[in-house]
């Protein structure tokens, strides 16, 4: 942070820093959010943060204060450019320039995780149509401002056919709105097989959170180091820029770490604040600096590297080419906004939305059974569904074990019983099905509501039924 800080004052950029504590030590304190009020109140303030790599405990019940940071702020987009610098850094893909463009707020980020049994453990999916709209619809704007030529879209949807379905769902009705933007659709798994093998075959990805979060650091990877990969989160009402790896306690005050990643990150900070040409300034000395071979420990290679430096004189060395241009590395140019335009948003007004109609059919009950035999747990509760209710299926670990199951089927400890009715039922009938069930001295760990949406059905049959 230091050396970073060091370059943005040497370019010229209009800036009044503001710092405020955050990471370790705020956690070791007591502060399980790992930062303290006040520091909230300056980041809504300035609206604006450069944040350094910092270290989240391990266990404790210690949350994430990236994730944290991200969500409350409603930092929606998180923007990763992964750009190889060939031949001066080492890469397979010397033709390398993808953005990462990664939905920020949900998915499996939303960190709500149970224990159902002993031996089973939970962690929900959120994926929201908002949630979708905003990122999907940032990724296409972000292709267009930057004179990108396709968006392409990362998704599961063959399995989270409810989940990841929506995504794509949603990527085709945006992607309809831009004719002038190339789209495609690729299953998360072949596409990260193609962009490991071949990136030059994308321009923009847009991806849930979880796989956006690790595709970008194997984007920035095979461009040559996730050290040199800086990362924007972009919200309405504050936007933090930082490096793209965590933080490394081991390298901490020996003079050793790369801080291209955190420089990169803050060019990024200068665009979003329109300050256009303070960022070119920093970018193409940062360039110029990585043509002429200077390099920390990280990306030094004998032959090609000229110097091995530390961080303070790499910082130095960029400084000392500021104004500079590189040769053979493609030069940047950053275009200022004009006076009163407002930085990129992904919020477009648009028309009501259509509130599907709900109609309530079932519950899921995962209950504990610890003998792990679908069929005496069928005995044990299929009398008691109700007046118009019926247990439909069992199932362990979505894979149906009742009925009709088969015996080299593996069950652990936790089931779930799905009761379904024909026709709309009251919630009440459904909570008194649960009550009979607790009743019976079965130990529910968590129930499920079912429900329709337009006739269409809000949750997945289980495998095999």
């Amino acid at each position: 942070m230091n050396a970073t800080l060091q370059i943005l004052e040497a370019s010229g950029a209009a800036l009044d820093i503001e710092t405020i504590e955050i990471g370790e030590k705020v956690y070791l304190r007591g502060n399980s959010a790992g930062i303290e009020p006040s520091s909230w109140k300056s980041l809504l303030r300035t609206k604006v943060f450069l944040k350094a790599p910092i270290t989240t405990p391990q266990g404790g019940g210690f949350k994430s204060l990236n994730v944290t940071t991200r969500k409350t702020l409603g930092q929606y987009a998180n923007v990763r450019p992964c750009v190889s610098y060939h031949p001066f850094v080492d890469t397979k893909h010397p033709n390398m320039d993808v953005v990462i463009v990664r939905e920020n707020e949900e998915d499996l980020y939303a960190g709500i995780e149970y224990q159902l049994t002993p031996e089973v453990t939970s962690c929900i999916k959120l994926i929201s149509r908002p949630g979708s709209e905003k990122i999907i619809r940032y990724a296409f704007e972000y292709a267009r401002l930057h004179n990108r030529k396709k968006v392409t879209c990362f998704m599961k949807d063959n399995i989270m056919k409810v989940t990841d379905g929506l995504f794509h769902k949603v990527f085709d009705e945006i992607a309809a709105l831009y004719p002038d933007i190339q789209k495609e659709v690729w299953i998360v798994d072949i596409g990260a097989a193609k962009m490991a093998d071949t990136p030059e075959a994308f321009d923009v990805i847009v991806m849930p959170n979880l796989y956006g979060d690790i595709l970008s650091d194997v984007a920035a990877q095979i461009a040559g180091s996730v050290g040199l990969a800086g990362s924007a989160n972009i919200g309405e009402a504050c936007a933090m820029f930082e490096a793209i790896h965590g933080s490394a306690p081991r390298r901490a005050g020996q003079n050793l770490a790369n801080p291209s990643g955190l420089l990169l990150g803050s060019v990024l900070m200068l665009v979003h604040i329109n300050q256009a040409e303070a960022a070119g300034r920093v970018h193409n000395a940062w360039l110029r600096t990585i043509e002429d071979g200077v390099h920390t420990y990280d990306i030094f290679t004998e032959g090609v590297s000229t110097q091995k430096v530390g961080t303070k004189e790499f910082a130095a060395a960029v400084i000392a080419r500021m104004g500079q241009k590189p040769n053979i590395l493609k030069a940047v140019t950053y275009v200022q906004r004009p006076e009163g335009v407002a930085s990129m948003s992904a919020e477009r007004p648009g028309g009501a939305s259509h509130i599907p109609a709900m109609e309530l059919k079932g519950i899921d009950v995962f209950v504990y059974w610890p003998s792990r035999n679908p069929n005496q747990l069928a005995e044990a509760v299929g009398g008691l569904a109700g007046e118009g209710l019926r247990l439909q299926m069992i199932d362990n670990r979505g894979v149906k074990v009742w009925p009709a199951g088969m015996a080299e089927t593996f069950c652990t400890d936790s089931f779930r019983c799905r009761f379904m009715s024909e026709t709309p039922v009251p919630m009440g009938r459904l909570l008194d099905v649960v009550k009979r069930i607790s009743d019976a001295g079965i130990d529910i760990a968590l129930t499920q509501s079912l429900r329709t949406f337009d006739g269409q059905n809000g949750f997945t049959l289980a495998q095999g039924q």
